[in-house]
């Protein structure tokens, strides 16, 4: 298997007037992993993603698909799928149709049958896009990102009005993907859909980005918290600690399992009773959460 990065974005600028969306971003996305960008509103996500995908010119730096410019759609789009949040699909046309219509113009091959089988709309077959829910217009966009299993797939906020069947049924169709090779790029607001399925993440804020790497790496940069409620009389507590507006007791750490044995056992010696205890480690949500802070 080739290691050559699937995509690779170098010093990449977007400006629009005097307006700068994209600002020196590098990264690169490998072959086989799912790498999710994410970020803020306005953090420059839909013009990276555009310029990725050859909708874009770059105002400066270099952006490289499979070696090649975005913008060279002979050699480029067919190896490549794309979900938009909207699509476009002509409402007269039949769902048939109009997955056979993308396969058309990227140039891939399959059976229009079998995919619309995969997205559960095989009984939509013949309906027109006009008549099609908001949940079915999300199949038929996916259905036509992964027509020709392609070897690189943009899912732009692939679950936004699906049902949990619908959902579960698209991740199960990106794992069959992936496990036949397939780069999968994800842009979601679903944080825990990044924290759960993502290789690496890209956290981008004011046009570049904010943090990158791993769930891992990204949840150890905060501490984990530790909250109970304690009675109104109680010896001093074992850890540092404060009280929050609604005065529960907060511990920070980053030895969340160390702090929570010696808290334990501090109430335990003590006959002290941690009402309401939370422990749990930092989330990617707690991330999103401490930018610009």
């Amino acid at each position: 298997m080739s290691t050559t990065p699937v995509i690779e974005v170098e010093r990449l600028n977007v400006t629009y007037g005097d307006f700068h969306a994209v600002r020196d971003l590098s990264f690169e996305v490998r072959r086989g992993e799912l790498y999710a960008l994410i970020g803020t509103n306005g953090a420059g996500k839909t013009s990276t993603l555009e310029t990725i995908e050859g909708h874009r010119t770059p105002t400066s730096g270099t952006v490289r698909v499979f070696g090649h410019s975005p913008r060279d759609r002979r050699v480029v789009r067919p190896r490549v799928g794309v979900m938009l949040q909207e699509s476009g699909f002509s409402p007269d046309l039949t769902v048939h149709e109009s997955v056979r219509l993308i396969g058309r113009l990227t140039r891939r091959t399959d059976d229009v049958d079998r995919v619309l089988d995969i997205v559960d709309l095989t009984r939509r077959s013949g309906r027109k896009v006009s008549q099609l829910s908001g949940g079915e217009k999300r199949r038929l966009d996916f259905a036509t990102a992964v027509y020709g299993t392609p070897e690189l797939v943009f899912l732009d906020e692939p679950t936004t009005g699906l049902d949990i069947q619908s959902r579960d049924a698209l991740w199960a169709t990106v794992d069959r993907l992936r496990e036949n090779g397939a780069t999968i790029v994800l842009t979601t607001h679903y944080l825990e859909e990044a924290q759960q399925r993502a290789d690496r993440i890209g956290l981008m804020h004011q046009g570049t980005f904010h943090r990158e790497g791993t769930v891992s790496e990204l949840t150890r940069t905060l501490p984990a918290v530790i909250r109970f409620s304690l009675p109104p009389v109680a010896p001093a507590l074992p850890l540092q600690a404060v009280v929050d507006a609604h005065g529960k007791v907060v511990v920070e750490t980053f030895g969340l399992q160390k702090d929570l044995h010696i808290l334990l056992g501090w109430a335990q010696d003590h006959a002290v009773e941690l009402r309401d205890l939370q422990a749990g480690p930092t989330r990617l949500d707690d991330v999103f959460r401490a930018i610009g802070n």
